[in-house]
This record gives C-alpha cells, structure tokens and sequence, in this order.
C-alpha cells in the first residue's frame, strides 16, 4: 500500500495574524507613566556666579529630623498646621517701597517676609527621615502656594487657577487659549513657587 502524504499546513497567514494581534495589544494597552514630584532643577552654570542675597527674613526653614519631627523657625510644629503657617509667611507682605506687596492678605510683619517673589521656603530633611514624612511635608507646602495662586486667581478672574489650568488643557475649549495661558502665568508670576530642598 503506497504512503500517503500529510496534507501541508499553510503558515503564510500566520505571520499576519501575529501581526495583527501585535498591533492590537500595543493600541489597546495602557502604560502607565511614573509620577514623582514636579520640580524645575536649576539650569547648569558653566561661569561660576555670585549667589544672590537673600535677607534671612524672606527665608522659611522647614526641618526634618532623623525622627520625623518637624521644626518650622527652629520651632516643633505638627504637621496639620505647617500648611497654615507656610501661607502667612508666603503672603505676609511686610516689604516697603520697591518690596511692597499691594495684592498680599498678610500681616505685613516687617520681620517676616516682603512678598512672595523674594519669600523662600527652604526644607531640609536628614537621611534617616521616612520617605512618607518627606511627601507629606511636601504636599503641605505646595498647597500652600496653590491655595494662595487659587485665591489670587479668583480675585483676578473669578476662578481659582486649577479650573484655569483644567481649561487650558481641555481640547474643546471655546476661549482664547494663548490669553487664559498669559493669565495663568501671571498668577505664578505673583506666586512663585520657590522652594529650597537640602537633605543633610
């Protein structure tokens, strides 16, 4: 009896079907991006240059212990009320003359700061301080200037700068980008977010 032979699988269209599956998945997939703190480094300095001055009472300390204790001006502070603290010292608007601040809520202490554009917050950490603590911290600070930039947005347009900022990303917007974007930055013009991190 003659052998009989196995009929051939065609594998041409194999490829295309892998293909195609490919091109599924990689349309289909979601990757997820890092998030991690939004923070503009300092551009690179190739000409050493002479620090600014900065007067002691436009600089807020904020210090992590090794233990998570918070000292705010060499002072133990919870953490609950940092967020509090930081917006009196950001909008306190104790400058005269050029320093003057005509838009700050502020006690207008002139031992404390002149105005947000010259107010730094300087946070310093040890090593040993919990990664948790660190971010909390943090989270608190930047509150404080987007709860001051949201206030001064409102006074200025009627909505706080989050909805603006919502605004200029939505596709469907009907306003004038390039104008609600000049409006956004002249609020973090007034606001700068200026915030010093030293680790120890």
């Amino acid at each position: 009896m003659a052998k009989r032979s196995a009929p051939e699988v065609n594998a041409g269209s194999m490829a295309d079907i892998a293909f195609l599956l490919l091109i599924f998945f990689l349309v289909t997939t979601t990757i997820e991006t890092d998030t991690g703190l939004n923070r503009k480094l300092p551009p690179i300095d190739d000409e050493q240059t002479e620090p600014p001055i900065i007067k002691e009472k436009n600089i807020f300390t904020v210090f992590i212990n090794g233990k998570n204790q918070l000292l705010v001006e060499d002072e133990v502070m919870e953490l609950k009320d940092l967020r509090k603290a930081a917006m009196e010292f950001l909008d306190n608007g104790g400058g005269t003359g050029d320093d003057a601040c005509s838009y700050c809520h502020g006690k207008k202490d002139p031992s404390s700061s002149d105005n947000p554009d010259k107010a730094i917050i300087s946070l310093k950490n040890e090593r040993e301080t919990t990664y948790s603590t660190y971010i909390s911290v943090q989270n608190e600070l930047v509150a404080a200037y987007n709860i001051l930039r949201d206030r001064r947005a409102e006074e200025l347009y009627g909505m706080t700068l989050t909805q603006m900022e919502k605004d200029s990303d939505d596709v469907n917007y009907r306003g004038n980008k390039e104008k609600l974007k000049e409006k956004i930055e002249r609020i973090k013009i007034e606001y700068p977010q200026k915030l010093s991190e030293v680790v120890q």
